[in-house]
């Protein structure tokens, strides 16, 4: 595809400051890389390689944001949760839907005119093993193609000029449960996408396919032997006691009260070991209750570094949700990894909660920022803690809880990223937990934060959601269900289920906070004019100042947002944009009318007034915004 390069004066000039240096490679995908230098363009998930959700951008500014108005809607026709956001190139927009993960082309000089369209031909079965929601995260371009990821698992390559498919490969089975809900990111000269289904007992991965033919070039599993992993030799080695056998121990069988599982001191680790993907799982009641379907789900986002060729990306949890019958650390579900992009090789990783015992995804995205001459990669994960490595080692820097009512855990060790959990959030099959924070929704789910060059800043969309949790007895069966728990969900001691923070990246400390009533489960967007844009389940999207957070504008779409806030310029004017269609697993259980507390793995109780402030089920559209 030809891209339209529109050279626009919308306040701010592009800087090199604000974007780590990208690197010419052979095979890479050109037009993807031109497109990202060019701010009027949103030529990737989120925004480009280093996954900051930040827009050079400047024409709306502070000074004018209250004169935002509503430029133009459009309507997807699918009435389930709409997450991520379009992908801007020139003059074409391309939007995405739910299942049945449509696509539409939009002519921007023609009145968004519908140049082509994509209508996936999927078995409506597959929407029974989607784990909550139907939802698709976005679209990937590069080397004149628009890349879809299907829930049903096919990757499909697209003509980014007709919409003829040029290539599709199969890279999940939804028989087994194996779906897809992430983007698919183009990265160099390839497409990277992952795998959905720890709640089918399923064993994810992430893959790597060639840009030009979608012939496989690499997979890594989240556990298994270190061969499948793609685990080598010099895997941590900057630091070899990410690589401990066992960093809790079970010191009392498994007592229903209290926590069973001791941390072992730091100097009685045995670190630098091997094949912990498989030594991890400790005398399983079956086989097949191991590693083997070990979950470790990838459907994040996932930012690259062009200068040590390096992507990153979180594994979610271990199958099954009752810890009780998958004894050990569990490795490697609940790691940020660090991988060679062009064989896959893992060069660092970190599990952050060993031994899950609440759903606590590892899969939030990762972002990468530049400060002192040296590279970070910060991370907000479901557990409650931020965390920030050196990018390069995967030394960890600072470990905080992104606000006061995380019990779970006290704190994160620096030196093995180690959490000390507390007793009291300790879960056992057939014990109620009561009062832990947060929720298995996490203190942020998929929605991405963003990170601004010019405050250095992150900014964060949260949850502030407690629960109970009785992990129960559950039998795998390919295909079916395989939770093993049953929780309720409900506001934290806040008295409101949301919030929207700026913390340092450096110390993981607070900056400022808002309180949202519930939670803020759309993406956040910053800009040159320090602007943070996002959305809530309850229908705003926002405007606030970055530096202090005042709200400075805001607007009721028509559905909750759980879609990311985005920018482009066209025509000398700059846009601003989200989509709405409330869903994910907040809204999914209002979407399906359950009522249940237990419902929807807890949604159901715990979002149960979201009825109040959005019909159902919720009506996807694209809201666009200008001057």
């Amino acid at each position: 595809m030809q891209i339209n390069k529109i050279k626009l004066s919308l306040g701010l000039a592009m800087t090199l400051s604000a974007t780590l240096p990208m690197a010419a490679f052979a095979g890479t995908a050109a037009d993807h890389e031109a497109a990202m230098k060019d701010a009027n363009n949103w030529a990737d998930p989120r925004g480009g390689y280093l996954n900051q959700g930040y827009s050079a951008l400047a024409q709306v500014n502070k000074g004018n944001v209250k004169n935002l108005k509503a430029a133009w809607t459009f309507a997807t026709g699918v009435n389930r949760g709409h997450e991520g956001s379009p992908l801007v190139i020139g003059n074409m927009m391309y939007v995405h839907t739910a299942f049945p993960n449509n696509v539409y082309a939009l002519d921007l000089n023609d009145n968004q005119k519908i140049v082509w369209s994509y209508f996936p031909k999927q078995d409506p079965s597959v929407q029974a093993v989607l784990c909550c929601d139907n939802v698709s995260r976005g679209l990937g371009y590069g080397n004149g193609k628009i890349f879809l990821q299907q829930n049903d698992g096919v990757l499909v390559a697209l003509d980014a000029k007709t919409g003829t498919k040029v290539w599709d490969v199969k890279n999940t089975d939804p028989k087994v449960g194996a779906t897809n809900t992430n983007a698919p990111q183009v990265r160099k000269d390839k497409v990277l996408t992952g795998c959905s289904g720890a709640e089918f007992g399923v064993r994810c991965f992430i893959a790597a396919y060639n840009i030009d033919d979608g012939s496989l070039a690499w997979k890594a599993w989240s556990t298994g032997p270190d061969a499948e992993v793609l685990i080598g030799a010099d895997f941590n080695k900057d630091n070899p006691q990410y690589n401990a056998l066992s960093v809790y121990q079970d010191v009392n069988g498994g007592n229903k009260e209290g926590g069973s599982f001791k941390k072992i001191p730091n100097d009685q680790l045995k670190t630098g070991e091997k094949e912990l993907g498989t030594r991890t799982w400790l005398k399983p009641q079956a086989v097949k209750d191991g590693w083997q379907h070990g979950g470790g789900s990838v459907w994040g986002w996932w930012p690259y570094d062009a200068r040590t060729n390096l992507v990153y990306y979180g594994t979610g949890n271990p199958s099954v949700w009752n810890p009780d019958v998958r004894p050990g650390d569990n490795k490697w579900s609940m790691t940020v990894f660090a991988r060679d992009l062009d064989t896959g090789m893992a060069k660092w990783g970190m599990q952050m909660t060993p031994h899950d015992e609440w759903d606590y995804d590892g899969i939030n995205e990762v972002m990468l920022f530049d400060k002192g001459n040296k590279t970070y990669a910060f991370h907000t994960d479901r557990n409650g803690f931020m965390y920030t490595w050196d990018a390069h080692t995967g030394t960890l820097i600072a470990a905080q809880k992104a606000h006061p009512f995380v019990n779970w855990a006290n704190s994160v060790d620096l030196k093995t990223g180690v959490p000390d959990k507390t007793a009291s959030g300790s879960t056992h099959q057939d014990y109620n937990a009561k009062g832990v924070c947060p929720s298995a929704l996490g203190v942020k789910d998929q929605q991405p934060a963003a990170y601004s060059p010019k405050t250095g800043l992150m900014y964060v969309p949260l949850n502030h959601v407690c629960m109970t949790y009785e992990p129960v007895e559950s039998k795998y069966v390919a295909g079916q269900p395989w939770v093993g728990a049953t929780l309720t969900m409900f506001p934290g001691p806040d008295g409101v289920m949301g919030g929207f923070g700026a913390y340092d990246p450096m110390t993981n400390k607070k900056v400022w906070y808002n309180k949202e009533k519930f939670s803020a489960w759309g993406g956040a967007l910053t800009t040159a004019s320090d602007l943070v844009f996002y959305g809530t389940l309850d229908r705003w999207f926002k405007a606030v100042d970055a530096q202090n957070g005042k709200e400075l504008w805001k607007f009721q779409v028509g559905s909750g947002v759980i879609g990311n806030a985005f920018t482009y310029g066209h025509k000398g004017k700059q846009y601003v944009g989200v989509l709405s269609g409330i869903g994910g697993w907040a809204g999914v259980a209002m979407n399906l009318g359950l009522t249940t507390d237990t419902d929807a793995l807890g949604a159901a109780g715990g979002y149960k007034e979201l009825t109040k402030y959005n019909a159902a089920p919720g009506g996807g559209a694209l809201n666009v915004f200008t001057l």
